[in-house]
């Protein structure tokens, strides 16, 4: 089984009957990682001692229902602080910056039993769109190696796209997860503003950023924001409000939904197959049950990203 282009919920279930490891899955992927990224280039470090010692503690306690996490080898974008683990945001100015702390995101992770396999390239500071910007590599496309993986978290989503890794966090500010994801053909996600905090993040612009995810599946998305939203003391931007339970409303489907379409959007120098894409996914929800209103929204070109 390729256990890194399955669903991070059929691989929950593998870990919970015991038919794989933690232990296991982290050898495989650190196997996986130095087999393919020779070529990809999607990774500045591997923090393999790390997870393995994380990996054999999740085997020992065993995993719960409640724990869809635990055991599941992630990425981690090089501008998120790791404790122990050289965080660089891809500059040489950083080369030698091993923090004393977990961003939040991070403890929220290492809570919920997830084990960071390594840091991935990123454009330098997040400022670039194809992570040609690099002070120490430049990452491909994990389709076509001679393309660019967008940027500025092109590593995690090269990483994704390639099957080394399941999940990746990133960080979006203008597009930097949105954008690669949509170039590796997988799921990005900058939450809402104030949904996730930006404890722990090397800043690109703080009124702008967000850390998100980069998975294979929607779902899978959905389970890695469950784990990492939430209200930040540390963060003053974060919103003191409940989280919802993202996983269960994917899985609940869209009967009497009320979804919003701007159709201004698809006028703005959008590619026909581009415009064709989100329209089909504009009727895909209408066929589940949503209800699907077009709205003007006439002031979008004055809107930061």
């Amino acid at each position: 089984m390729d256990y890194f282009k399955t669903s991070i919920d059929q691989l929950h279930e593998q870990l919970r009957s015991g038919k794989v490891t933690s232990s296991q899955l982290v050898d495989e992927t650190l196997a996986g990682i130095n087999q393919l990224d020779a070529e990809v280039d999607a990774f500045l470090a591997l923090n393999a001692d790390g997870a393995k010692e994380k990996a054999a503690a999740v085997d020992a306690a065993g995993i719960a229902d409640d724990q869809p996490l635990a055991g599941v080898p992630i990425a981690i974008k090089d501008n998120i602080v790791t404790k122990g683990v050289v965080t660089t945001a891809a500059s040489k100015m950083l080369a030698n910056f091993n923090p004393i702390y977990d961003a939040t995101v991070m403890q929220k992770l290492d809570a919920a039993g997830a084990i960071n396999v390594g840091k991935t390239n990123m454009d330098e500071f997040a400022m670039g769109s194809s992570t040609e910007n690099s002070a120490f590599k430049t990452t491909k496309n994990a389709w076509d190696h001679t393309r660019v993986p967008g940027g500025s978290s092109g590593g995690s989503a090269a990483a994704v796209a390639a099957g080394e890794v399941i999940a990746a966090l990133g960080s979006d500010t203008g597009g930097s997860i949105r954008q690669p994801a949509a170039f590796n053909g997988i799921v990005g996600v900058k939450p809402t503003y104030g949904r996730v905090s930006r404890w722990g993040l090397i800043a690109f612009s703080s009124s702008l950023d967000q850390i998100g995810t980069l998975t294979r599946h929607v779902k899978d998305a959905a389970q890695l924001l469950n784990v990492i939203a939430g209200h930040d003391e540390r963060d003053s931007t974060t919103a003191d409000t409940p989280v919802p339970d993202f996983y269960r409303q994917n899985r609940s489907g869209y009967q009497g939904d009320e979804d919003r379409f701007a159709k201004g959007i698809l006028r703005q120098r959008v590619d026909p197959a581009v415009a064709d894409k989100i329209k089909a996914a504009a009727k895909q929800f209408e066929d589940m049950g949503a209800t699907v209103t077009e709205v003007s929204l006439p002031h979008t070109q004055y809107a930061v990203p």
